[in-house]
């Protein structure tokens, strides 16, 4: 363990893209965090990469203000890319996180592992990453299984991070105020706004900072045909409010007893699980929009 003094806590550095990967608190519990080291002292230790602080930002603001000794550990990694995925994972075990938090660190997590992948030793020969390189295909499986999600989930976290990263490029702001919730904003608009000009990002992020951004009103739902073959691209959700997701929730299991019904005689195990499977990832396509 390495041990800091007060006076050593000027020798921190603060990272600010390290920092902005952590959910601000809000102000009561910064409050009662404070109160906390004011009555107890910091009983935790703050975690350092070399001198950069990696955990425990709020409790080394709190300790700098009033002068509280602080000690620290010392953790050894051999990129920046792996203290990100080690503050996504740790954040991830500590924090209660809503389902765009999870959504965005899983994203962002895969991008990491993706770019360490590329960089690796093994594929030296300077190509691109293809996101169809099994490579890739294994490193979201992988992630996949750690997060208890699919695959394809994880692919589709990835893009939605991409858009929160570029929406934080011109306000943080605007970034925390999407994955906090008080910004209401859907996947599929994110995912719009990615892929269309560089202006749109920038209007909307300007919009969510001044409080005049506008959820646009979902189109109304296409009547559902039961006797269609029951894939997730036929009933993936573009869009979906609330109340929407409740209806295409209730679809979605009409559908699936449907197909069970049509499989009951077939004794096909791989076709049952792969229904099984479309349906999962139906809901959990659904679960990312609430």
């Amino acid at each position: 363990m390495l041990e800091t003094s007060t006076y050593e806590i000027l020798n921190i550095i603060i990272d600010e893209e390290l920092k902005n990967l952590l959910p601000e608190l809000s102000k009561n519990t910064f409050k009662l965090l404070e109160e906390s080291l004011l009555e107890h002292g910091c009983l935790h230790p703050l975690t350092l990469w070399g001198n950069i602080l990696i955990d425990g930002h709020n409790r080394y603001e709190i300790a700098k203000k009033h002068s509280i000794p602080i000690t620290a550990v010392s953790k050894e990694f051999n990129s920046r890319d792996e203290v990100i995925i080690w503050i996504i994972t740790t954040q991830v075990s500590r924090r209660n996180l809503n389902a765009k938090q999870l959504s965005y660190y899983r994203g962002l997590h895969y991008k990491m592992e993706k770019r360490s992948n590329g960089d690796s030793a093994r594929f030296a020969q300077q190509r691109p990453v293809d996101q169809n390189d099994p490579l890739q295909e294994s490193t979201a499986k992988r992630l996949a299984s750690y997060y208890n999600v699919s695959a394809p989930t994880i692919k589709r976290d990835e893009k939605f991070a991409d858009a929160l990263i570029a929406i934080g490029e011109n306000s943080l702001e605007a970034q925390r105020n999407i994955l906090s919730g008080a910004t209401d904003i859907t996947r599929k608009h994110l995912r719009e706004l990615l892929a269309g000009e560089e202006t749109d990002i920038l209007d909307t992020a300007k919009k969510i900072e001044e409080g005049t951004f506008v959820k646009p009103r979902p189109s109304r739902p296409e009547t559902s045909n039961f006797n269609a073959p029951y894939t997730s691209d036929a009933l993936y959700p573009p869009d979906a409010g609330l109340r929407r997701i409740h209806s295409l929730i209730i679809n979605t299991a009409d559908h699936f007893a449907n197909a069970m019904r049509n499989q009951m005689n077939n004794g096909d195990a791989s076709d049952l699980k792969t229904t099984l499977r479309t349906h999962i990832e139906v809901l959990e396509s659904l679960y990312g929009q609430l």
